[in-house]
């Protein structure tokens, strides 16, 4: 069940309705229940496993009170089986195809077996929140008493395919008050489901309409073309996943509840640290907290703080997909953090002052050049194989030559030419960086954070009727849905 399908436009308000009907005990029982109707709505037998990985987690964990001499230990096996249940179903093919592929470097033909393992939805995210809720108990923190309670923080249903990934004593404490229906609810839940939609909808799946293209067929495109179609998918992956999170917290905030934001303008970034504390925040402070910091984080010699951040992004790229493009991409970004770090650690030998740093036309200069890192970043991301990434990542570096090349004659070979650079696209995309930077200026203003209710209703309503007018004929499935 998509948040942008039928079946969910008829699913979340029956859900409301009853939920603020029922009495309060009958509440965490009602949405459990609603979670698990939207989960195995797409295979009922998955239902299984995500009960199966709630109840042995919520008993395991006890043991680490129960018997504090084992206490690591227990730990450990936690870990282990969430990891194991992950690998599994996520890195089973992927671990084979990379067996086959170096066997056959040494001449060796090994037929793989079909296993036909099929990825459950969210699954990355939930054994993140069971491995987050054992660390946290084992360092003192009080253990969920509820089993139903539990059950819920695991799958409830706005959260439960793509995040953002909860904590648990932030969660936890929201379903024992008695919350009344207020009418904040519906106000703030509905303009955040209808702004989600916006994104994901109206921007982001008319964007992959022509990023598909380029991206299956870079060959066809010039280098200019691929930077157009590159900062046309750095687009579509942000507003579909903040779409996704939007539509999340306000399906969310419709029951009274509140989980965390996943994005802060991150293409505001003005270096890529930076920029990872503003995108996708739930999962980069998750391997900050989970597997940086438990590596030793920043508390070492340079050399393994390098080692650290290396490691966490690397296995965070793997943790997107199993595949060698998504590991790259995490390299990537391991790479460029680590050469940020150096670059602050020269500027301060240079003496570079703060009044330098902190200038204004050298804050939009970084910003700039920040955004085109990260959206380099991106080719691995989105390429269907490594080899292809490459490629484009190529073509986009001879981007320079081409512009020097170009001449006024080649202007008639433009409106000819098939494909041609998308004369949309060119009008669409410094539109969205321009509005990008206008958010960030608007939420500093008061009538921004609280618009009269005539100025939200004629919002929510234009929104509305631009949704009906221009989705495209078929929405695919949210991006981070595949993780």
């Amino acid at each position: 069940m998509l948040f942008n399908s039928l079946q969910y436009l008829v699913f979340l308000p029956v859900v409301f309705l009853l939920y603020w009907l029922a009495p309060h005990k009958a509440r965490v029982a009602l949405l459990l229940i609603a979670s698990y109707v939207f989960y195995m709505s797409w295979k009922p037998m998955y239902g299984l496993l995500i009960a199966g990985l709630t109840i042995g987690n919520f008993f395991l964990v006890k043991l680490l009170n129960k018997q504090p001499e084992r206490k690591k230990l227990w730990l450990g096996l936690i870990v282990a089986a969430n990891l194991l249940m992950l690998a599994i179903f996520k890195y089973t093919t992927f671990a084979f195809d990379t067996v086959k592929d170096g066997l056959n470097l040494m001449h060796i033909d090994w037929k793989e077996p079909h296993l036909n393992i099929i990825l459950p939805l969210g699954i990355s995210f939930f054994v993140f929140e069971f491995i987050h809720y054992a660390v946290e108990v084992y360092k003192g923190k009080p253990e969920v008493k509820s089993l139903p309670q539990f059950a819920l923080f695991a799958s409830f249903f706005p959260t439960q395919i793509a995040g953002p990934i909860k904590r648990y004593q932030d969660f936890i404490p929201q379903l024992d008050l008695k919350a009344k229906f207020k009418w904040e609810y519906v106000d703030e839940g509905m303009q955040l489901i209808l702004m989600g939609l916006a994104k994901k909808v109206l921007i982001a799946d008319n964007l992959a309409l022509v990023v598909q293209a380029g991206f299956a067929h870079p060959e066809k495109f010039t280098s200019i073309d691929m930077w157009i179609l590159t900062y046309a998918f750095a687009f579509q992956i942000f507003l579909d996943f903040a779409g996704y999170t939007d539509i999340a917290r306000g399906s969310a905030m419709l029951f009274g509840y509140k989980v965390p934001i996943n994005f802060n303008l991150p293409y505001l970034a003005s270096n890529v640290a930076d920029f990872w504390n503003r995108w996708h925040i739930s999962l980069s402070t998750w391997l900050r907290d989970y597997l940086f910091i438990p590596l030793g984080g920043s508390r070492c010699d340079r050399v393994k703080v390098y080692r650290n951040l290396f490691i966490t992004m690397a296995l965070g790229g793997l943790w997107h997909g199993a595949a060698m493009h998504f590991f790259l991409w995490g390299v990537y970004q391991g790479v460029v953090l680590i050469l940020h770090r150096e670059w602050q650690r020269v500027s301060e030998k240079l003496g570079m002052t703060k009044e330098i740093l902190e200038n204004k036309f050298y804050h939009a200069a970084s910003v700039v050049f920040t955004f085109h890192v990260v959206c380099i970043g991106w080719v691995f991301f989105r390429a269907e194989t490594s080899k292809s990434a490459f490629e484009i990542i190529g073509k986009l570096m001879m981007a320079p030559q081409e512009l020097m090349n170009f001449s006024l004659s080649q202007l008639e070979v433009l409106k000819i030419r098939d494909p041609i650079i998308f004369p949309a696209l060119v009008v669409l995309l410094p539109i969205l960086m321009i509005s990008h930077v206008a958010v960030n200026w608007l939420s500093t203003k008061q009538f921004y954070q609280k618009p009269a209710w005539p100025v939200q209703v004629g919002v929510m309503v234009a929104l509305m009727c631009l949704l009906t007018i221009f989705s495209p004929d078929s929405s695919p499935r949210f991006i981070y849905f595949q993780f």
